[in-house]
């Protein structure tokens, strides 16, 4: 699972079977059904246009897109949620994280062994006790369409927001933060246990949101694009 995630994070478009060839090519003797049910389990799937992206529970609401062509001008305009993969020595964990758009600054984070809406709603409330954002993104995966995820943003009065199907790329932000995270921190360190992990992913989110230089901000750092005594 470890090369699986590795190779997705150089070549997210590869569906299962273009994964398969590329783990046979680095040694490894699996077929295309497996690689299926182990991307399932990690819960990824190919970036492109078409009819499958993540799949929303029967009966959840699902919420229009509303920031295709939006200019993104202040903190807390537009917020936005996703949950990845996180590989570990043995086994692995789920991390998900709440990002304003505007200044890249990550508001709340968490990790758990399971990708439950209960978990993805605690990490909600946390980014809530700190700020309210006229918009809020997500996918369309079970845990954030989810009545206890949605009902915290419609009850705070928040605009909710969904990608698009077959859209992954409209959270591209948060797909960006991920990205980071493995190459700068997950992939070299290699975590053994969920507390290194979670003292590690601490460390590195400091480092993100208080020292990391983002090219994007005019080589600014997202506290002090998110924190500017300008900003309303």
């Amino acid at each position: 699972m470890n090369a699986i995630d590795k190779q997705y994070m150089k070549t997210p478009f590869y569906g299962a079977r273009k994964m398969t060839l590329a783990m046979r090519d680095q040694g490894y003797p699996v077929n295309h059904k497996r690689i299926e049910r182990l991307m399932r389990v990690m819960g990824i799937h190919a970036i492109y246009a078409g009819p499958k992206t993540s799949i929303p529970a029967k009966n959840h609401t699902i919420y229009p897109y509303l920031l295709r062509d939006v200019s993104i001008s202040a903190p807390n305009q537009v917020w936005s949620t996703d949950l990845t993969y996180i590989p570990m020595r043995q086994g692995f964990m789920y991390c998900v994280a709440v990002m304003d758009w505007f200044s890249r600054y990550v508001l709340a984070w968490g990790i758990s062994n399971t990708k439950d809406s209960e978990f993805c709603v605690s990490v909600l409330a946390e980014s809530l006790r700190k700020g309210t954002p006229e918009i809020f993104n997500t996918d369309q995966g079970s845990e954030f369409t989810s009545d206890k995820f949605t009902n915290c943003l419609l009850d705070a009065k928040i605009r909710i927001s969904m990608d698009g199907r077959g859209r992954a790329l409209d959270n591209v932000f948060v797909e960006r933060l991920w990205r980071s995270l493995k190459y700068e921190n997950v992939y070299l360190h290699n975590y053994s246990t969920p507390y290194a992990l979670h003292s590690g992913l601490r460390s590195y989110f400091d480092f993100y949101n208080n020292e990391r230089y983002h090219e994007s901000l005019d080589n600014r750092k997202p506290a002090e694009v998110y924190f500017a005594p300008s900003n309303p």
